[in-house]
């Protein structure tokens, strides 16, 4: 029997209804069925967001909706949703990204054929619209080179990740850490004996407008940014060296203007730019589930 999976994915009260309707309609699209599609809602959401959810989960019934009474941040958001995911495995979906129709299958199959406790994949990245592909972010491919990636940034893009629940939850699962707990979350299972790869195809569409990158930048980063590190420190991945190193760096990152940041992320991670190519899905997947 292959494994089970679950899709979890959060949102909350600043995501569009047509962005979780595009959303939702890439996971229900795939050509590998997941298994559970559990949503969490990450405090209250106004109406028609809510009645958006509620049409997706009547029609498609695979679709599980679980709903915190308080906005408590994506890090606790995403640890309520890997205590309640039913599945062998869990593949991360954000609800303003959009995951093309053979993602799941793909990710699936490198599980299997590679014995690996989690996998990512290469990322198209756009702005506005899924039409409007502003370039492609890779990451190192192989596991010798993820963990060595990993001493100085997050090697794997949380929006692509498919990851083994059980190992996740043996290491504590996710934490409170301001939009760094799945880099923190990544580096606990390396140091725990998970193997990791990254395929180089692109299966996620990801949301990259301005909003992305105001999210991520700012001096309320900082105390955020020092917890990761010290964390990372404590499993051994990196040294007290290293530490002040990554702190002087990515402290540096945190707090350059926005405008400015932009253009240091896009020569950073980013590869060329462009069209989608042709079977994105992205069009399609724009209409209610």
């Amino acid at each position: 029997m292959p494994p089970t999976l679950t899709v979890l994915m959060t949102t909350y009260h600043g995501t569009s209804v047509e962005e979780l309707e595009r959303s939702i309609a890439s996971i229900t699209g795939q050509t590998r069925t997941p298994d559970e599609f559990l949503v969490v809602v990450d405090g209250p959401v106004p109406q028609p967001l809510d009645d958006a959810l509620a049409a997706a989960a009547a029609v498609h019934p695979g679709i599980r909706v679980e709903r915190l009474p308080t906005n408590v941040g994506s890090g606790l958001a995403s640890a309520r949703g890997l205590e309640l995911a039913s599945g062998e495995f869990v593949a991360r979906h954000d609800s303003d990204d959009v995951s093309l129709p053979h993602r799941l299958e793909r990710q699936m199959d490198a599980v299997r054929d590679h014995h690996l406790d989690v996998v990512g994949s290469s990322m198209l990245e756009f702005e506005g619209s899924p039409d409007h592909v502003v370039g492609l972010r890779r990451n190192p491919r192989t596991h010798e080179q993820i963990a060595a990636r990993m001493r100085l940034n997050n090697p794997i893009n949380n929006p692509t990740a498919v990851f083994r629940r059980e190992l996740a939850l043996e290491v504590g699962g996710y934490a409170d850490l301001r939009y760094m707990q799945d880099y923190d979350l990544f580096a606990r299972m390396l140091a725990a004996g998970a193997r990791a790869e990254n395929l180089d195809e692109p299966l996620v569409l990801f949301n990259a407008g301005d909003g992305m990158i105001s999210r991520r930048g700012g001096w309320r980063m900082l105390p955020y940014e020092w917890q990761v590190q010290r964390r990372l420190r404590d499993t051994g991945t990196i040294g007290n060296v290293l530490l002040a190193r990554n702190m002087v760096v990515r402290g540096t990152f945190r707090v350059i203007p926005p405008t400015l940041l932009k253009r240091v992320y896009a020569v950073l991670f980013r590869r060329g730019s462009g069209t989608p190519p042709r079977d994105t899905g992205a069009s399609g997947a724009t209409g209610t589930p």
